[in-house]
């Protein structure tokens, strides 16, 4: 014989040869020989090491606990005296009466919207990240939502949440933002076959994600052939002077000749620019070579033209002096006063006449 104790909000189980045979509550009481006791605490998850089928076949055992039973394709969310407790999935299951108040939630899985009365906050707990999807739309995202490949509708931004269930969900979206593309090293012949590197850039703006994400396979490259083939149709007609000549009227072309194409891929082009143009080595020598030539014909045009200028001025000069003996005499001293500032010292040597043919100099 053993003497048990069995504490207040405890239960337990005893076991003769492994079998169940009572339930014994709070008290004092004496074991037969082989029999054992398994003590549970009533506060706690009640998990036996016994099938509970054959502790339900019990009265005494069926009475103290709540029977859960949880089909296929269904979940039952527990709630232990009023906070999410556990989530319980196909099964049969007990909790003890009495010391805490358990509500039990149930939810079908057969259909992915959740339609029951469960929190946001519940949904996105760890416990319940194996049975929920969720999405999230930012405020500058369109979304399509698709149900077993079909589509149903288009997302709010928001999050989403639903059962994770045998339903395929897909969420296709789209940044409803201005982008900018990139059209690098595109080699482009002219029409006099001088091979030339394109460097191009497009902003644009999806304007309906339903044909860009469903009546289109990836329209951004879609998009970028489009630019590419509008750039090879412009630069190809034109010989490479010509070329030079409108540089600025690609974008122009561009622009104009792909917005509707653009249009049905669910794309509005907002601006588009050629950021430059990369010339072959052999070219860009040539190209040099005319710019220096250029640069130095007119280099001399403009020296020719100041010396005629000047000619013309001395030439002037000399028919005013011509005319005018004094206006001769004044320049006439003007370069006298302008070597006269150049000499330092003058030394003369020679007959008494040097002073005589002095004065002549300065005197008419």
């Amino acid at each position: 014989m053993k003497r048990v104790t069995i504490n207040t909000n405890s239960v337990g189980l005893v076991y003769k040869n492994r079998e169940f045979k009572r339930i014994l509550i709070a008290g004092n009481y004496w074991l037969g020989f082989g029999e054992t006791i398994e003590v549970y605490d009533q506060s706690k998850t009640f998990i036996a090491s016994t099938e509970l089928d054959v502790l339900l076949q019990n009265k005494d055992f069926a009475n103290l606990v709540h029977l859960v039973e949880v089909k296929d394709n269904t979940l039952v969310l527990v709630y232990q005296n009023g906070n999410f407790k556990q989530v319980l999935t196909a099964g049969r299951y007990a909790f003890w009466i009495g010391l805490n108040k358990y509500t039990f939630l149930n939810a079908d899985l057969n259909k992915y919207e959740i339609t029951e009365d469960i929190d946001k906050s519940t949904l996105l707990k760890s416990l319940m990240q194996p049975y929920v999807r969720s999405f999230r739309i930012e405020s500058y995202e369109a979304a399509l939502m698709m149900v077993d490949g079909k589509f149903e509708r288009v997302l709010d931004v928001g999050n989403y949440i639903w059962w994770n269930n045998s339903t395929l969900i897909q969420v296709l979206k789209t940044d409803l933002r201005q982008l900018n593309m990139e059209i690098a090293g595109q080699e482009i012949l002219t029409r006099d076959k001088a091979q030339l590197r394109i460097n191009f850039s497009v902003q644009y703006k999806v304007s309906d994600a339903i044909k860009a994400l469903l009546e289109n396979k990836e329209f951004e490259k879609q998009l970028y052939v489009l630019i590419q083939l509008a750039l090879r149709e412009f630069i190809g007609r034109l010989t490479f002077d010509e070329l030079m000549e409108s540089k600025e009227k690609i974008a122009q072309h561009v622009l104009t000749s792909s917005a509707a194409n653009a249009a049905l891929l669910g794309v509005e082009l907002i601006n588009c620019g050629l950021k430059d143009i990369v010339l072959p080595g052999d070219i860009k020598e040539i190209m040099n070579q005319v710019l220096i030539a250029e640069k130095r014909a007119q280099a001399n045009l403009i020296t020719r033209r100041e010396e005629t200028a000047s000619t013309r001025s001395l030439l002037n000069t000399a028919k005013l002096m011509e005319d005018n003996a004094m206006l001769y005499k004044l320049k006439e001293m003007e370069y006298v006063e302008k070597i006269a500032e150049k000499i330092n010292t003058i030394s003369l040597s020679g007959s008494g006449q040097m002073i005589d043919q002095l004065k002549q100099i300065f005197v008419k």
